[in-house]
Parts: structure tokens; C-alpha cells; sequence
């Protein structure tokens, strides 16, 4: 049974956000490897977030000491507990921060929308964390992280598990070898069509729900849930079974981002990592009209980066649903469901989740391809664990994270403001549109803040 004494979703205590701050201070200042463990002893992590993706997250950390199980649906907690019996058991993460010293790192796999208000308090209190992608809700969000991030010192990772594959490193050395010479384009296409559309075409893309419009009804609330506690820190809003369980919610704008943050972390990760890119300055995107509610399931987004160093300038496209480069229509390279196409001054490159080709392939039949530079992983999870305990480096840390979220979060901007954005990432504007403000930076319920 879930910790049933929990806070009222409209009393957030300061103290439970910025509480300690000598011993919290102590803790930044100690490097990583003396706030984490040796190779053999086990980390003491807590779980937020134990059913779906966060089952899969506790399973991966599993092998490391379990000492809290949090979630707002108790049946999640219990059948987690079946596997570690002896952690305490919560429904709302803020009162696990009360117990500072029961742990040494966090997992965070909570709803989109709450990811930054388990994200915080863990990185102020010196805890490692690893949260599942996107990294936050929005794009004033990944800012607070990622610099919350740089000044705790801490390990972190960002849940974008692909980024862990040996294609993914094999593909950034062919790319930063200069296979295809200097990179101007890069397309990345992905065929989930998770979104507002018709009946018809949900159905004929497996959708998992039907959804036009905002229900005007109810369903009742399952036992054990405490849907209060659920929302956080968005609008309050009858329970419908068209929000859980997940990953219904996630195509609603007060829940998360549609399929452009969610695979986006996943697939752009790519071209972000090859090319070495930061913030884009311009950003347009197309698509249907913007609903207000629901996220679209076809859109595509054009960002322009600036030239840096020996990468000269460079344009990403990507594309959702029934949205595809050209290349890809017009057959000139594989249909794949989903992936990634690099378009250099010598040739192409096009990846997938496993797999990746040069082309014209008779072109670069004879090529010899470059030694690998980039180590093989030990795994996403296993990664973040090692750098908790000797203070290695993650791949997927906060600050290239939250770099990351930063700039898929700006496409759905762009889409719903309806226009090209001229891109501030130092002032976190846009410059040609003040509309644009709201879906950078959104409003919380009484009682929740990130401040």
C-alpha cells in the first residue's frame, strides 16, 4: 500500500524544495566521486514513476538497492514492491524529498508534464538523476535544469536509450570523419502518427486513441489513483480515460508534446550529436492548424543553425506521421519507418535505429572507414550508474539533455505560434515574436513552482 499521508496538491512546502541548504551546499562542493559509491556497492536509488516506462527504468536500475518506490497510482507501487519489498512506498514525490539521506540517486519516469518538479528538488539536494526524455515539459524548463544540473555536479542522463547503440557512435565517426564532406542538410523522419486526426486514419495507424476534441464527460477514477496528485501542476480537469493510463496523455498539450519532444529526444539526438549542434536560430514549422488541446500526428519542423568551427551552416528537417523528405518518397533512399538522412558535399548517409549506409553505395564500396574513436557503451543505465559511483562522464547529461530539449520543444512552438522564429537562446526568445512567450514558458497551478 501506497504512503496514504500525502500533501495536498495546492500546499508545495518551500522547505521540502530548498530545505538543508549548508548540508546541500556541502554536497556541491564535494566532487562526484566522493558523493557517490565504489564499483562494488550498491547505489541507494529511489524511484519516481513505477508503472510503464518507469517498470522498464526500475527494472534496469534494479540491480542497484531500491529504497523508495513512489507513484500516484498505488497498483503501479504494489506491483513494484513485489520485486523490492523493502523500499518505503510513496505517492507524491515531494514528500520523499523529506528523507534526505535515505538515498543516493534518483530515477525519474513520471508523466512529462511533472518531470521538471522531480528533476529539481533531487538536483538541489546533490542526489544523481536520471530522468526519462523529453528532459521537461517546456522549454523554459530545460533551461532551469540544465543549469540546476551544472551547479550540483552530480550524474546525469537523460532516458534517450538509442544514444547508447553502437550505430549511433559509428554513424557520428563517419559523419565528424568527413565520409560525406561537410554537412549542410540533415532529415530526420519518424512514422509514429500519435495525434489529433480522424477516425479513420487512427485506425489505419494503429492509434492507440481516437481523440478530436476535449471529452465533456468524465470516466470514474480507478481505485488507487489519486488523479489530483496526477495533474501537479497542470489545469485541473475531470478524469477521462482518454489521459490514462499512459502513453494516452501524452499527445495533450497540458501533458506533454506530442510525438516532436518525445521521439525527437530519440531520433535528432542523432544529427545533434554529429554535427555538434546547439541552438538553432531560426524555426518554422507546417502542418495543420494548431489545435489548442491535442498534438498534431503529422507536422513537419525546418530548423537553421548557424555555422561553428569547420561545421559550416546546416538546415534539420523533421518530419512526423505522414510527413517524408523527398529523397525518401522519390525512392532514392530506403523506406524505412524512421531515421535519419545526412546529406554531405560527397555523399549521403542514412541511419536507422540498428543500421546505417553510405550512397551512392557504389561510390563507397572501397571505403575504408575510419577506427572507431568513440568507446562501446556499458549501456544507458549502466552508464549513469558507473558515473555515480567514480564520477565518469554520461553522454546524455543534463547539459547536452536539456540542449537537446531546448530545441525540439521550439518546433512545437513554432508550430503552434504559426510562424518563423527568430531564435535568442542566450535572452530564451524569440525576437519577431512575443506570441511565442506563453509556449516557452507555461503556468503552473497554485501551489507548484519551479522558483
Amino acid at each position: 500500500m501506497a504512503d496514504e499521508s500525502t500533501i495536498s496538491p495546492t500546499r508545495v512546502s518551500r522547505r521540502r524544495f530548498h530545505q538543508t541548504a549548508a548540508l546541500a551546499l556541502g554536497a556541491f562542493a564535494a566532487p562526484a566521486v566522493v558523493r557517490g559509491r565504489n564499483l562494488n556497492e550498491k547505489l541507494d536509488i529511489a524511484c519516481i514513476g513505477v508503472g510503464g516506462r518507469g517498470a522498464s527504468n526500475l527494472k534496469d536500475v534494479g540491480g542497484e538497492n531500491i529504497v523508495a518506490l513512489c507513484d500516484v497510482y498505488d497498483a503501479a507501487v504494489a506491483r513494484a514492491a513485489d520485486k523490492h519489498p523493502g523500499a518505503k512506498q510513496y505517492r507524491d514525490f515531494r514528500k520523499l524529498f523529506d528523507d534526505l539521506k535515505s538515498y543516493d540517486a534518483v530515477v525519474v519516469s513520471t508523466t512529462e508534464h511533472t518531470h521538471p518538479f522531480a528533476t529539481l528538488p533531487a538536483l538541489q539536494l546533490g542526489k544523481h538523476v536520471y530522468c526519462e526524455k523529453p528532459l521537461t515539459h517546456d522549454v523554459w524548463e530545460a533551461r532551469i535544469i540544465r543549469e540546476a544540473a551544472a551547479k550540483a555536479k552530480v550524474a546525469t542522463q537523460m532516458g534517450t536509450q538509442i544514444h547508447a547503440s553502437d550505430n549511433y557512435r559509428r554513424v557520428v565517426e563517419l559523419v565528424q570523419a568527413g565520409a560525406i564532406g561537410p554537412v549542410k542538410e540533415a532529415h530526420v523522419w519518424v512514422g509514429r502518427a500519435w495525434g489529433r486526426q480522424s477516425p479513420e486514419d487512427a485506425a489505419k495507424n494503429k492509434d492507440i486513441v481516437s481523440v478530436l476534441e476535449r471529452p465533456s464527460g468524465s470516466s470514474p477514477i480507478p481505485t488507487g489513483l489519486d488523479w489530483e496528485l496526477w495533474l501537479g501542476p497542470a489545469p485541473a480537469r475531470p478524469f477521462h480515460e482518454v489521459y490514462f493510463p499512459g502513453p494516452k496523455w501524452y499527445r495533450w498539450w497540458d501533458f506533454g508534446n506530442g510525438t516532436m519532444s518525445d521521439l525527437g529526444s530519440h531520433w535528432i539526438d542523432l544529427p545533434f550529436w554529429a554535427l555538434k549542434l546547439n541552438a538553432p536560430s531560426t524555426i518554422e514549422a507546417f502542418g495543420p492548424a494548431a489545435h489548442p488541446e491535442i498534438a498534431p500526428a503529422t507536422m513537419k519542423t525546418v530548423y537553421e543553425y548557424e555555422a561553428k568551427g569547420e561545421q559550416p551552416a546546416v538546415k534539420v528537417t523533421w518530419y512526423q506521421g505522414a510527413m517524408k523528405p523527398e529523397p525518401w518518397t522519390a525512392g532514392e533512399i530506403p523506406k524505412w519507418d524512421s531515421g535519419v538522412l545526412f546529406v554531405g558535399e560527397k555523399g549521403m548517409l542514412v541511419s536507422d535505429y540498428g543500421r546505417h549506409l553510405l550512397l551512392p553505395e557504389e561510390k563507397f564500396r572501397d571505403y575504408k572507414r575510419p577506427e572507431p574513436t568513440i568507446p562501446k557503451s556499458l549501456g544507458h543505465h549502466a552508464e549513469w550508474i558507473h558515473a555515480c559511483k567514480t564520477g565518469a562522464p554520461t553522454t546524455c547529461n543534463f547539459d547536452y539533455a536539456g540542449r537537446l530539449t531546448e530545441a525540439n520543444h521550439l518546433g512545437n512552438v513554432a508550430y503552434r505560434v504559426g510562424k518563423k522564429l527568430i531564435w535568442d537562446a542566450e535572452a530564451l526568445r524569440a525576437t519577431n515574436a512575443s506570441e511565442a512567450d506563453p509556449f516557452l514558458r507555461r503556468d503552473y497551478r497554485p501551489g507548484w513552482s519551479l522558483s
